[in-house]
C-alpha cells in the first residue's frame, strides 16, 4: 500500500482501523476452520496480509500523533523558567 495514514483517511474506499480489524478478525477466523480450498485460503491470507499492513498504517499514524501532543504539552515546561506557574 503506497499511502500515507493521511491519506488513508482521505480515501472514501480505504476501511477504518475498526473495520480493518473487524475484518481481519474475520479472516483469521475463516483460515482458522478451514474447510476452504488452496486458492480460497491463499485469496483469504493475502487479504489477511493487506488488512494487517493496513491496521499497522493507522496505528503508526496515531502514534505519531500521540507523540506530537505529547511533544507539545511538554514543550512550554521546556521553554518555561523554573518558576511555578502560581
Amino acid at each position: 500500500m503506497a499511502s500515507r495514514v493521511g491519506d488513508v483517511a482521505e480515501d472514501k474506499q480505504t476501511p477504518s482501523y475498526e473495520q480493518a480489524r473487524e475484518e481481519l478478525t474475520e479472516v483469521v477466523r475463516r483460515l482458522e476452520t478451514g474447510g476452504l480450498t488452496l486458492e480460497q485460503s491463499i485469496e483469504l491470507w493475502e487479504r489477511g496480509e493487506k488488512l494487517a499492513a493496513l491496521c499497522e498504517e493507522w496505528l503508526q499514524g496515531a502514534r505519531v500523533k500521540l507523540a506530537a501532543a505529547m511533544a507539545q504539552r511538554q514543550e512550554p515546561q521546556a521553554n518555561g523558567s523554573d518558576e511555578a506557574p502560581f
